[in-house]
């Protein structure tokens, strides 16, 4: 079954002049074709600028296409009728914690998507009790989140859709404010819940060494998707991504480095345990 499927996506957005005249309009997204499965851990790249983002927003319906379509589990992004719906299926996890922790402690806030859509009292103190586990975030309870560093405001931004219980995770750029330490647990964390919980998951990023474990990448450059496949596929092509101003994990660049000086090595090297043994081969 598709979870996300987005058909001949257009987006624009307008630069005004002090009188707010149109001075320039900007295609931010330029006709993109993508389908997202149940189940996948999918990830799409690009420098800033590139549409990523604006992408993401498209997912969850917080902006709408000026041309096509965006459907999740078959619901039309752009109907106001089934909005909720989608965004109960796919909920979105934005770069700053702080634009989305409201409570003053952490049970509050991770409380406050499900009784929004109406859940009974009883039950939305076993999803909050169920989601910060899940995210390993169960001893902050009580915690005020201001007192939590960034990768813990992060994961309790994660328990706080999980307990909307959606199929889908889209994430903005979730790591991009912190440190190397939160980075790591914020991803970590992403994985378990798509292999143990089976959440579809969507990761926008910029950062190759956390999408080397995905289904599936696709890569976006000036609004388009300029390349996409298994992340062997598309970080064996080092050229073609330093085309689009995107690096290579560190041992698929040496690797690449090292057949550049004609050492004969295979071209989709993508770990330092695949670089060792394929150099030790040679000898």
């Amino acid at each position: 079954m598709k979870m996300v499927q987005i058909k001949d996506l257009v987006y624009r957005y307008f630069r005004r002049d002090d009188d707010d005249n149109i001075i320039e309009t900007i295609e931010a997204i330029a006709g993109v074709n993508m389908d997202v499965e149940k189940g996948q851990f999918i990830a799409i790249l690009g420098h800033n600028g590139s549409g990523k983002s604006s992408l993401a927003k498209h997912i969850n319906g917080l902006l709408q296409p000026a041309e096509g379509a965006v459907y999740v589990k078959g619901m039309n992004t752009s109907s106001e009728e089934e909005i909720w719906r989608i965004r109960q299926s796919a909920g979105i996890v934005l770069q700053n914690p702080d634009n989305q922790i409201i409570g003053n402690i952490v049970e509050e806030d991770v409380a406050f998507g499900p009784e929004n859509i109406g859940i009974p009292t009883q039950d939305i103190w076993t999803r909050v009790a169920e989601s910060l586990e899940a995210v390993g975030m169960e001893a902050f309870r009580l915690s005020s989140p201001n007192r939590l560093s960034g990768g813990q405001k992060q994961r309790v931004a994660i328990a706080g859709i999980l307990a909307m219980e959606p199929e889908c995770i889209i994430l903005d750029e979730p790591t991009a404010m912190l440190d190397p330490k939160g980075r790591e647990d914020v991803i970590k964390t992403v994985h378990r819940l798509n292999k143990e919980k089976g959440i579809t998951i969507i990761l926008i990023t910029h950062k190759m060494d956390e999408v080397v474990d995905a289904d599936k990448l696709f890569v976006m450059d000036h609004g388009k998707v300029v390349m996409s496949g298994t992340p062997r596929e598309v970080f064996s092509d080092v050229e073609k991504m330093k085309e689009h101003r995107l690096e290579v994990p560190h041992a698929a660049e040496l690797a690449y480095e090292l057949r550049e000086e004609g050492i004969p090595l295979p071209e989709m090297i993508m770990t330092k345990k695949e670089l060792v043994k394929a150099l030790c081969q040679l000898s």
